[in-house]
């Protein structure tokens, strides 16, 4: 979350906690005789008025190549992520 929200603060758009949430969950699968997790999917929520959603859309596509987390696993477990306007 800390790294689309620095992204989506480039483009003035506000993350307070009653603003922006995220749902994650994730599969951990056995493989090879041992657990391993294989993949995460990060549902993010953001309150935005109509004239933010283009630069949110464009936060979404360019947040993940600067996230320390995916870019450290990426490879290894699948990541998936989406992102969901409220209305502000």
């Amino acid at each position: 979350m800390g790294t689309f929200a620095s992204v989506l603060a480039t483009k003035k758009i506000r993350t307070h906690s009653d603003r922006f949430r995220a749902n994650v969950e994730g599969d951990i699968e056995n493989v090879a005789g041992v657990l391993k997790i294989t993949a995460i999917r990060v549902h993010y929520e953001l309150k935005l008025n109509p004239a933010e959603e283009a630069d949110a859309r464009w936060a979404m596509e360019n947040y993940i190549e600067k996230c320390p987390a995916a870019m450290s696993v990426t490879g290894c477990i699948r990541i998936e992520h989406s992102l969901d306007r409220i209305a502000a």
